[in-house]
C-alpha cells in the first residue's frame, strides 16, 4: 500500500502539531524556564532549525498552546449551547456538569500556570498573554449572557464581571486539588464549584 504524501502545507502543519504536542508536554513536567528549544525539537523529531521555521521564540510556542487549548473548551461550549430542544433544566444540569467536572480533564492547567509566572517576570509575554486573557473571559461572559438569556435567569452582576469569578475560582480550586488532593478532594472541588455556580449564574438560595 502506497504511502500517501502530504503537500507542503499539510507537512508544514504536521512538523507544528508535533512540536506544540511536545513543547506541551516538556512545559508540563519541566517547567517553561527550565525547558530548552532544543529539549522541544528533539522529542518532536526535528532540528532546532525546524523549531524556528514555525516559531519565533519559547514563548511565541507558549501563547499558540494556550490558544489551542481555549479553542478546544470553547467547542466544549459550543456543543452544550448548541443542543436543540434542550430544556431549561438540561441545559442548566449541561452547564453545571462541564464547570464543576471541567478541572479533571484539564490536562493544560499547569500549562496556564507556567504562562501566569512567564507573566508576572516577562513583561513582552504579558502582553501577548494578557491579550489571550481578555479573549478567554470576553468568551466566557458571552456564554453566560447566552445562558441566561436562554433559561430566563437574571444575572447578579455583569457577565463581564460573572466570567472573571467563574474563571478565578475554577482556578483556584483546580490548584489547591493539584497540591492537596488528599483535602481538597473531588467532592470538595466540585461541591464548591457547583455551589458557586449555582447560587451566582441559577440564583438558587444556598444550602445551610
Amino acid at each position: 500500500m502506497s504511502k500517501v504524501r502530504l503537500t507542503r502545507e499539510q507537512s508544514r502543519d504536521q512538523t507544528r502539531q508535533r512540536l506544540l504536542d511536545a513543547a506541551q508536554s516538556i512545559f508540563i513536567t519541566k517547567g517553561f524556564v527550565a525547558a530548552s528549544v532544543e529539549d522541544i525539537a528533539e522529542q518532536a523529531g526535528y532540528t532546532r532549525g525546524a523549531f524556528y521555521s514555525n516559531f519565533g521564540s519559547k514563548s511565541e510556542l507558549l501563547l499558540q498552546l494556550l490558544r489551542r487549548d481555549h479553542e478546544h473548551v470553547m467547542a466544549e461550549m459550543r456543543a452544550i449551547f448548541e443542543q436543540e430542544g434542550a430544556s431549561r433544566a438540561q441545559m442548566e444540569e449541561s452547564v453545571l456538569r462541564h464547570y464543576s467536572t471541567h478541572y479533571r480533564e484539564n490536562d493544560c492547567f499547569l500549562l496556564w500556570m507556567e504562562a501566569k509566572l512567564q507573566a508576572a517576570r516577562d513583561s513582552q509575554f504579558r502582553v501577548g498573554f494578557n491579550a489571550c486573557l481578555r479573549e478567554l473571559r470576553e468568551v466566557v461572559a458571552e456564554y453566560v449572557r447566552q445562558f441566561s438569556e436562554h433559561v430566563g435567569t437574571p444575572l447578579p452582576m455583569a457577565p463581564e464581571k460573572l466570567a472573571v469569578g467563574l474563571l478565578a475560582l475554577s482556578d483556584g480550586m483546580q490548584f489547591s486539588y493539584a497540591f492537596d488532593p488528599q483535602t481538597i478532594t473531588d467532592e470538595v472541588t466540585e461541591a464548591v464549584l457547583a455551589a458557586f455556580f449555582r447560587r451566582i449564574v441559577f440564583g438558587e438560595p444556598t444550602p445551610e
